[in-house]
């Protein structure tokens, strides 16, 4: 396809007016930014815009908008840009460049929870720009809906009038995991939207897993109201956005682009024509989404995206957020004012700002699809640790946004890691960690996985999930969702019964510190988690069962006082005298009303808490002067005194304010400092909304007015089976030809000669790679592997490329590129092979493989695909 870098008119109309509603709020915003400069205001680390899901998560790392480009929350490149042109003379509202362009004077910034207000003024008028991701709690397909408004609104600062236009335009990027990536572009419309469409010519769904990824399936779009001044484009970003300030919105010229073209060089664009503006405001908008067609594979099934469950389409998307812009821009409003309020009253403006920002990125940090019956699952990503999916002890610090807000959401976070649990997959007496690689949930891929004990987190996992079914009965005042799954939860109960009051040497949530044994905050852990239990067989009618594990629990925290008492402290371990830790896992003894442990522990430690903190927050512990800000919101909580409350909670918010690390927030920092020690925009910030859950009139606010009201989920999915066609290295014999020097250009072609490569037996690897069957050792920058195979009969159904790759791998099928996938795998996994690639007789697979560090190995097998019911 070719197109244009040309501005399209489409329909010519009258100024664009805003109703009156957004007009009265968004003035309210600049007469608010006249009075309180930007200088006064809360700075967070990094801005959200486009706040949907992992791969859809678009931020702004700087003070203003226009002075760095825009990133994905990993820090990549992903570029959005905002143009005001005003009587014929263009200013930057949002985007690096370019710099012929001049930036209009940001005035000010506030993140809410369902939206960003950027504020600007100069030359005559007053600017504000609104980013608003209508993540509405109470109904799952909205909540579930990737789309982002990008609203604007201009007023004159006199009663001159003035000619306003205004620009936006998204990289290509958006649509790829590395911008030299192929896409294709096409102008679609769709019922009262008019919209640019790019998307990769590659397509390959579910293609990847892991973390530092950003998503290269499905298309990227950006619309406007068919039925305004609108005008659209391809092309090179400088060339259009030079061209909008020289002729503005009738008819731009842009370097042309011809389809396909790397990601980078490419953008669509949107210029809109607003009249003549005076003091009566005038508003218009764009709306950017993405449709990623299936968005988790679970159990080797791939899931819809919850907004699609109803046969929904990219058009209807796109229809349905132009047809209710206006409603949804009111309730977003709405929400937001009652939200802040809420936190204002519990915990004041800080945590109010803290909240805004952790709602935000809480729900980007995970996807809701919807499984065969409709109904709605939720999987969050471990952005930035390791790329887990639905981790429990991620979903653990990230549940009370969850709980907040309702049944429908706790539950849908809880079904597939349960259904797992329950399944003869699972088959130790502990909870598992994690179901897999993000966005594959096919099997825990953490410490042992399913086939070992090592590095597990028995009373961890345990201990979180029974705190958790206690808080969803505790909201809906009966334990019938945990009987579901009650076999599971007694089991956990009784291993913590037996292994969880003195914890042997292992890890817990806080993994980056180690093993340790004789954990005392582990042990309160697994105390909370036997008294939920026992209210949890209270509800359920069994007293005699209730009454045990009581006893066991509040003999347990007993126990607990006496060992872990430190003088004017409780320990770190029970065996290491003069140490100190946060005791966060005790929050529940208070939220659940368990009555275990007395006042004066919560006192004591409050009172150390607070003699021990630095500038920047409490220490998680007395090992190092780092933290975890989730954890901290959940100590300041222990003492239920808002002025204990406060003393913790001003340090964290002092740090976002001025920490130089200028990236999503991040959960674990440095509190002598303000440096980031690690984690990225992880979904553990939804632990932020714990405050609100011992309110229990406000908690119950929020989650009556669950909506969705989901139930009769359906049964985890069967994995199909697999039948071997070649063997890897694990089903049998594998036997490479092989080099680690630079091969000719043709060394992927079915006749290159590859009699002077080496010979080696697969898997080729070192052997510190976990669990890799290595054959020979590679540890190199670079391998070179050729295998010729052949196949008695044509595929007669669908195959697969069974590998395991560490890093990067580029792989040929029979001289012809077949993927490309970065990042690296912790075990096989399937890359689908269409089955004309496949053909009777000699076929040949040729790979590059590329590492950097850590482990490397690469091995590979094909195998067919055969319905789980065969």
């Amino acid at each position: 396809m070719n197109a244009s870098a040309t501005f399209h008119n489409r329909i010519a109309t009258g100024p664009i007016q805003a109703a009156g509603w957004i007009i009265v709020s968004l003035l309210s915003i600049n007469e608010c930014a006249a009075q309180q400069p930007a200088e006064s205001e809360f700075r967070p680390p990094a801005v959200p815009l486009v706040a949907c899901d992992p791969y859809f998560s678009v931020w702004s790392q700087s003070d203003n908008l226009w002075e760095t480009a825009t990133t994905h929350w990993t820090g990549k490149t992903q570029r959005l840009s905002a143009i005001v042109r005003v009587d014929g003379q263009a200013y930057r509202l949002m985007g690096a460049g370019p710099q012929t362009i001049a930036a209009m004077k940001q005035t000010s910034v506030k993140v809410l929870p369902t939206r960003t207000l950027y504020t600007f003024a100069g030359h005559g008028v007053n600017v504000a720009l609104t980013f608003t991701t209508p993540a509405l709690p109470d109904d799952l397909m909205l909540l579930s809906r990737p789309t982002t408004y990008v609203n604007v609104t201009v007023s004159s600062t006199s009663d001159q009038t003035h000619r306003v236009e205004f620009y936006v335009d998204a990289g290509g990027e958006l649509s790829t995991n590395t911008p030299d990536q192929m896409v294709q572009g096409s102008l679609e419309t769709a019922g009262n939207a008019v919209a640019l469409k790019l998307g990769t010519v590659s397509q390959h769904v579910l293609g990847k897993a892991g973390d530092d990824l950003r998503i290269d399936w499905g298309y990227l779009y950006l619309a406007a109201e068919k039925a305004g001044r609108v005008s659209t484009a391809f092309g090179n970003a400088s060339a259009l956005r030079e061209s909008f300030d020289e002729t503005g919105a009738t008819a731009p010229k842009g370097q042309s682009t011809n389809f396909p073209v790397a990601a980078g060089d490419v953008v669509a664009a949107l210029a809109l024509s607003m009249g003549d503006v005076g003091r009566q405001a005038v508003s218009t908008y764009a709306v950017i989404a993405y449709d990623d067609l299936y968005s988790i594979e679970y159990m080797k099934h791939q899931l819809r995206p919850y907004w699609r469950k109803n046969g929904w389409e990219a058009n209807d998307l796109l229809a349905a957020a132009i047809d209710q812009h206006q409603s949804l821009e009111v309730r977003c409003e709405q929400f937001d004012n009652e939200l802040m309020d809420d936190l204002r009253r519990a915990g004041g403006d800080e945590y109010a700002d803290i909240g805004a920002l952790a709602y935000r990125q809480c729900f980007a940090a995970g996807k809701f699809v919807a499984d065969a019956n409709g109904q709605p699952l939720q999987f969050c990503k471990e952005n930035h640790s390791n790329g887990c999916i639905a981790t429990s002890d991620v979903f653990y610090p990230m549940a009370p946004q969850f709980l907040l807000f309702g049944p429908t959401l706790t539950k849908s976070m809880l079904v597939p890691f349960m259904d797992y649990a329950a399944s003869d997959r699972w088959r130790f007496p502990f909870a598992p960690h994690d179901l897999g690689t993000y966005p594959k949930a096919n099997g825990q891929r953490y410490g042992g996985g399913e086939q070992s004990e090592e590095n597990q987190m028995p009373v961890e996992e345990c201990g979180n999930l029974l705190a958790l079914f206690g808080a969803l009965a505790k909201m809906e005042g009966n334990a019938d969702f945990a009987s579901l799954y009650w076999n599971q939860l007694s089991q956990w109960a009784a291993y913590l019964q037996d292994k969880g009051f003195d914890p042997d040497n292992q890890l817990c949530t806080d993994d980056f510190a180690g093993h340790m044994a004789h954990n005392v905050n582990l042990s309160a852990k697994a105390i909370c988690g036997l008294g939920a239990y026992a209210m949890l067989c209270e509800m359920r009618g069994d007293d005699d069962e209730a009454a045990k594990y009581r006893g066991i629990a509040k003999q347990f925290a007993q126990q607990w006082i006496k060992a872990a008492r430190d003088g004017d402290h409780f320990r770190l371990a029970f065996d290491q005298k003069d140490t100190w830790s946060q005791k966060y896992n005790l929050v529940w003894d208070r939220i659940l009303g368990l009555d275990l442990f007395p006042q004066e522990v919560y006192q004591t430690e409050m009172a150390y808490y607070r003699k021990t903190q630095n500038t920047y927050g409490l220490p998680l512990d007395n090992r190092s002067d780092y933290t975890k800000l989730d954890w901290i919101l959940w100590t300041a909580t222990l003492t239920e005194n808002r002025d204990d409350f406060d003393a913790l909670v001003r340090p964290v918010h002092r740090f976002l304010d001025v920490t130089p690390d200028r990236s999503p927030m991040t959960d674990w920092y440095f509190t002598s400092t303000a440096k980031k020690r690690g984690f990225t925009a992880r979904p553990v910030v939804g632990g932020v909304f714990l405050k609100l859950m011992y309110d229990h009139e406000v908690w119950q606010k929020y989650a009556s007015r669950d909506s969705t009201k989901a139930k009769d989920w359906a049964p985890m999915p069967t994995p199909p089976k697999t039948k071997v066609l070649v063997p890897t290295s694990q089903d049998g014999e594998a036997t490479y030809r092989l080099t680690t020097d630079r091969p000719a250009d043709d060394w992927f072609g079915v006749d290159f000669d590859a009699k002077d490569w080496r010979q080696g037996r697969g898997g080729l690897g070192t052997r510190e790679t976990p669990g890799a069957p290595v054959g020979t050792r590679w540890n190199s920058s670079d391998i070179w592997v050729r295998r010729t195979f052949t196949l008695p009969n044509d595929p007669t159904g669908p195959a697969a490329l069974k590998i395991w790759h560490d890093e990067d791998a580029e792989i040929y099928l029979n001289g012809q590129l077949l993927t490309k996938r970065s990042g690296f795998t912790t075990g096989y996994e399937l890359v689908d092979i269409p089955n004309e690639k496949l053909s009777s007789g000699d076929n040949v697979i040729a790979i590059h493989c590329h590492q950097t560090t850590g482990g490397q190995f690469i091995d590979f097998g094909i195998v067919q695909i055969v319905p789980a019911s065969q």
